[in-house]
């Protein structure tokens, strides 16, 4: 017997038979029909009886960007391909027909819808006591931006590179209203769209050189008296002193003009955003998350322990955190707003200096922090950050979130707050916590 692979076969089958009863794309169905989907409804423009084509049902995309974050797939090409062959895909979709360009606008264009689900579900978690927040752990990671390292430039080269791409767009805008021919004329148009994206990518880069140039430069280190020609105020410097380097000008990415270059995980320098996650410790749910283009965790656990107090209305006991989020001024904040930090305290390049031992500039918070951390109470709740937040951190990368395909700030919180529901999810389907509206 030879195979004959050009036999037509007429199979009866439903989308409902395709998924075992147990699949994980059942409970994100289930997941997405408990969350508060009225807003997306309200925005929906084409109604019955009038113009316009039928919009997608916000329930789907909704679905399939939770099931394509918890697949690992992060291209709306590549979801609208799998949309057609993978079966998974085809029952969140129940025979409608969606598209890249809807999928990619669909998921950045929510983000306070986002962020509202996720306060929902952590609060309705706190209802049922299921969640606490009493000992909340934070950590930062550093994920790619969508930009590459020679795209950043200086103001001059942003400058030129913009009146160029000003008078491309001029020049096309003259060509398209010249030209009679239609497929001419769309060629044209697409031509002209681009050009003009790229025209305001450059001038948002402009715009950030601004910004970046008003802030105060500080001044120059003065050279040190020579030792060996005394210490009065006319003692001569030492010749071979160095002078003070003048600082750089700054640079832009003409690709994303709100990433920076930062210092990432393996040790090199690459343009990426700093993603922060507030993890709750015992069910290692994600209760907030923000996204800065500042390249140190050292101003960020001020702002998102307020964060969390607003959301939830409550005050975590103990807030863990590691050595990169150390700042004196962050342990008075947290200690007044009544938790406890639970934090490394800085190491000294002096050897016979103890960090935990108490020091003359302390204020009472920060004595009473250094005295805590040194109890073996906080030594055993500090191993609780790791099991907490750098097993969230882990999975988000599992889940591709190696790199932001998206640009700017408010992109990137959308794309992370995707990753934050879907790891709740999976999270709460681990914990056999049944969903609740």
């Amino acid at each position: 017997m030879w195979p004959q692979r050009d036999q037509v076969e007429l199979r009866p089958v439903d989308l409902e038979s395709l998924l075992a009863p147990d699949h994980p794309a059942r409970t994100v169905w289930a997941f997405v029909q408990a969350l508060e989907l009225a807003p997306l409804y309200a925005r929906i423009k084409s109604v019955a009886g009038r113009g316009g084509a039928p919009a997608i049902d916000p329930a789907i995309l909704v679905a399939l960007w939770l099931w394509t974050t918890i697949d690992g797939v992060g291209s709306a090409r590549e979801v609208d391909r799998l949309c057609e062959r993978d079966d998974a895909y085809r029952w969140i979709c129940g025979g409608v027909g969606v598209n890249y360009h809807s999928l990619a606008d669909f998921r950045t264009e929510h983000e306070a819808w986002l962020d509202a689900q996720l306060t929902r579900s952590i609060a309705s978690l706190m209802e049922r006591r299921l969640v606490t927040l009493n000992v909340v752990a934070q950590d930062g990671l550093r994920v790619r931006a969508h930009a590459k390292a020679a795209s950043f430039r200086r103001r001059d080269r942003l400058a030129a590179l913009h009146a160029q791409a000003q008078a491309q767009v001029q020049a096309l805008k003259r060509e398209l209203t010249e030209d009679a021919g239609a497929s001419a004329r769309r060629k044209h148009a697409a031509l002209e769209r681009a050009a003009r994206e790229r025209e305001q990518r450059l001038a948002a880069a402009l715009a950030t050189m601004n910004k970046l140039q008003r802030k105060p430069v500080p001044e120059p280190r003065k050279p040190k008296p020579s030792k060996r020609c005394g210490s009065g105020d006319d003692a001569p410097t030492d010749a071979g002193t160095p002078a003070a380097k003048p600082e750089p000008d700054p640079r832009v990415s003409t690709t994303d003009a709100e990433a920076r270059v930062m210092k990432m995980a393996d040790g090199g320098f690459r343009p990426a955003f700093n993603a922060q996650l507030a993890v709750d410790a015992d069910t290692q749910l994600i209760a907030a998350v923000a996204v800065s283009n500042s390249g140190s965790d050292m101003g960020q656990m001020s702002p998102m322990h307020l964060d969390v107090q607003q959301r939830y209305g409550t005050t975590p006991d103990h807030w863990l955190a590691d050595g990169g989020f150390t700042k004196l001024q962050a342990i008075d904040e947290l200690t007044e707003r009544g938790t406890q930090p639970v934090l490394p305290p800085p190491r000294s390049r002096n050897p016979g200096i103890v960090p935990l031992a108490p020091k003359p500039t302390d204020t009472p918070a920060q004595a009473q922090w250094r005295a805590f951390m040194a109890s073996d109470f906080a030594k055993a709740l500090y191993i609780q950050r790791g099991a907490a937040v750098e097993c969230a951190n882990a999975q988000l990368r599992r889940r591709g979130l190696s790199q932001f395909n998206v640009r700017g700030l408010v992109k990137a919180r959308a794309v992370l707050l995707w990753h934050a529901l879907a790891h709740n999810l999976m999270r709460m389907r681990s914990l056999n916590i049944a969903l609740a509206a």
